[in-house]
């Protein structure tokens, strides 16, 4: 199997693409989560008809790196200082690190205490972190019980779940049923969480992101649009 990695250009856009050469009848294009764009063609092609047929697709191909570019979090680098705001479930909270023995974090009047013994940045981070990681647990679980609900008709089991922190995702969903949420997700108002799951879970049926895809997730979740954007507004 031979490989190349070419450009083709649509408008004032480029198109990156691998070009895997394989034993095959017809020419294959896949766009993978993080905007990368595998096509695999037949082993005697020549470069300017797969160049020609790419060229006819440039338009799906563009808009699935857009979509798959929307679902990607944009979230605003932190100093971890007094003063500060930090979100929680869509709620904006003044952080105030106070001295204390023992680490914790407690939300009152509009403000995020950290009690710390060390009050640096790091510090403060670490400790906000392990709060947020242990409430999302929490959430994403009761939000995944709750969501698996409107699933009933397709005998669904209730899927792994591993929270950690992403950088380029919100969620995602292996073949085996595994989902994996970003924890920074917990900063959302919980209908985009919900968003989310229920987008991942409609993976557990239609893997790719295609029209029945869309359809499914409208059904499921009426309002997806609605909480994308609000997910993309909240975090950006």
């Amino acid at each position: 199997m031979n490989t190349a990695e070419n450009i083709i250009h649509y408008g004032t856009r480029e198109i990156k693409y691998k070009l895997v050469f394989a034993e095959r009848k017809t020419l294959g294009i896949k766009v993978f989560p993080d905007l990368s764009v595998k096509v695999t063609a037949p082993l005697e092609s020549k470069i300017p008809d797969i160049e020609e047929k790419l060229k006819l697709k440039s338009k799906w191909i563009l808009k699935q790196q857009d979509q798959f570019e929307s679902y990607r979090p944009v979230t605003t680098e932190r100093k971890y200082l007094n003063g500060e705001t930090h979100l929680y479930l869509g709620r904006q909270y003044l952080l105030q690190v106070e001295k204390a023995e023992s680490p914790s974090v407690k939300l009152y009047r509009g403000k995020m205490i950290v009690y710390t013994k060390d009050s640096n940045p790091k510090a403060v981070e670490l400790i906000m972190k392990n709060w947020y990681r242990q409430k999302a647990n929490l959430i994403f679980d009761q939000v995944l019980t709750e969501k698996l609900n409107l699933f009933a008709q397709y005998n669904i089991t209730k899927p792994v779940i591993v929270i950690k922190w992403m950088e380029k995702r919100w969620g995602s969903c292996t073949r085996s049923g595994k989902i994996t949420i970003n924890t920074e997700l917990v900063k959302a108002p919980k209908a985009c969480i919900e968003y989310v799951m229920v987008h991942e879970l409609c993976h557990l049926i239609i893997r790719n992101h295609t029209k029945d895809f869309y359809d499914l997730q409208a059904t499921i979740f009426p309002d997806w649009q609605k909480w994308k954007r609000k997910l993309e507004k909240t975090l950006a």
